[in-house]
């Protein structure tokens, strides 16, 4: 069993109090690591660390010798692939391909692209007239804004939390991690390559816990930190809100969603059934950007139901190293408790289970682990339970629609915007329909196709601020204006 400790100022840290909580696997649900739970004293010796690191040998770094030492830690990343892919495994469950070919690639890759954004990306000037004829001339400066508070998800650990403390460290700043008490181990293990690299102690910290009355509270109201980025649910992200509040201090947070999916008749349509069932079902459906409601234009409807159907009945259970396995676990048992929850909750409000609703029969050990059924529901009404709150699991409803105009209202009609699929071969519907669609990011024939210079971000309920490309540096520098009289 592993013994996972804090990351303050450079060193792996127990807690002064000795606290410590279990991590269970969710494939089978045995203990499989020992972490120190991060007090408020832990918390605020990793904020003081941050600070004197900032105001130490890495704020006199120049942009240059920041960019080697990031390229340096995206090097020895993908130097230990192995280890990053077996720990994300070791937390999450999911299969091996999930990790290998997108989440712990995208980490190494998060440092690499924003070393160049920062390294490339220019200021502004400006001349202006004056009275006297002689002129001035203003431009503009980044500085980085100070110690940042980096709160993580459990869903694709190591590359949400890369995606933020990437740029914030190629803009100068420090960070103080707090990782899900679900997903230790990546944020852990960065810590030995920033030892590695030798990058300055201080510079990146990890404090271990929960939420409230624990580390991720006690960092919230430390105000030694300057800015807080938070992915995960709505209701925390307005918690910390609040907390952040005190100082009017900085946040960027990416927050629930209940995206559509919405399919035209034109549609291609095997495309269509491959897309809508990555979207839904992925990660066992953990994914923000995932599809929970899907549209279908009603000439397709019934053919679309079966198609979508027969592939989520051929997904394969299994460890992340089985051959054969494609799909895991829920992050928790907890988590399960939940799925299952709206799951019941479909059947009493009238849906049609088209497949799935319960719980697979999996074998030794693994009938211990988080393990849910994929889930297909139609015939609700748009009011349900299920049409309208974010579950979070591998589940979704599929409706008919009959014109542009329909599919737009019901696609609009959450509290929620951060994404959606459309699927059409028609050029202009498609550009019409992604202009109306309210959230912060259209796929038009795919899925979670990310340009990291693009912007990224949630409308409405969503979340607050964009990430991605130049527009990340909006959030982790202060831009300063020089006027200077000539």
């Amino acid at each position: 069993m592993r013994q996972i400790q804090n990351f303050i100022g450079g060193e792996f840290l127990a807690a002064a109090s000795g606290k410590r909580f279990d991590k269970r696997s969710p494939l089978d649900n045995r203990v499989i690591a020992s972490i120190a739970e991060a007090g408020r004293a832990e918390v605020d010796a990793a904020v003081s660390a941050a600070r004197a690191a900032l105001h130490g040998e890495w704020g006199g770094l120049t942009t240059e010798q920041r960019v080697e030492l990031l390229y340096g830690v995206a090097n020895e990343i993908t130097r230990r692939f192995e280890d990053f892919v077996e720990a994300e495994m070791a937390d999450t469950g999911q299969p091996r391909h999930v990790m290998t070919s997108a989440f712990i690639p995208r980490g190494a890759a998060n440092f690499k692209v924003f070393a160049d954004v920062v390294k490339n990306v220019p200021n502004e000037s400006f001349q202006m007239a004056t009275p006297d004829g002689r002129g001035a001339l203003n431009y503009g400066i980044r500085v980085p804004k100070g110690v940042i508070g980096v709160i993580c998800p459990w869903n694709a650990p190591f590359m949400l939390m890369t995606w933020k403390v990437g740029p914030a460290l190629a803009c100068g700043n420090t960070v103080v991690v707090k990782p899900s008490e679900e997903s230790p181990h990546t944020a852990t293990l960065l810590g030995e390559v920033m030892n590695a690299v030798g990058v300055p102690k201080g510079v990146y910290n990890v404090v271990h816990g929960f939420g409230p009355d624990s580390a991720g509270e006690f960092l919230t109201q430390n105000r030694g930190v300057d800015a807080i980025t938070f992915t995960g649910e709505t209701r925390t992200g307005a918690a910390i809100m609040k907390a952040a509040s005190e100082g009017m201090r900085d946040v960027s947070f990416e927050l629930g969603g209940k995206n559509a999916g919405i399919v035209f008749a034109d549609a291609d349509f095997d495309a269509a059934v491959d897309g809508i069932f990555r979207s839904a079902f992925l990660n066992s459906g953990q994914v923000c950007l995932g599809t929970e409601r899907v549209y279908v234009e009603r000439p397709i409807f019934e053919r679309f139901v079966q198609a979508l159907k027969e592939k989520a009945e051929g997904v394969k259970f299994g460890r992340p190293d089985d051959h054969d396995a494609n799909y895991g676990p829920l992050i928790s048992q907890e988590h399960r408790q939940k799925v299952l929850s709206y799951y019941r909750k479909a059947v009493e409000e009238g849906a049609t289970v088209v497949t799935g609703g319960g719980v697979p029969q999996m074998p030794g050990a693994l009938a211990e682990g988080a393990w849910v059924e994929p889930t297909i529901w139609t015939g609700l009404p748009d009011d349900a339970a299920v049409v309208r709150e974010e579950i979070f699991g591998p589940c979704c409803h599929i409706r008919p629609f009959d014109s542009e105009n329909e599919v737009v209202a019901l696609a609009n009609d959450t509290e929620y915007g951060l994404s959606t699929t459309i699927w059409t071969t028609n050029l202009a519907r498609a550009h019409r329909v992604a202009a109306r669609v309210e959230v912060g990011i259209t796929w038009v024939n795919s899925w979670f196709l990310r340009d990291l210079r693009t912007a990224f971000g949630g409308s409405k309920q969503s979340g607050i601020g964009r990430e991605g490309g130049v527009h990340s540096l909006e959030f982790y520098t202060e831009t300063r204006n020089v006027c200077v009289k000539l």
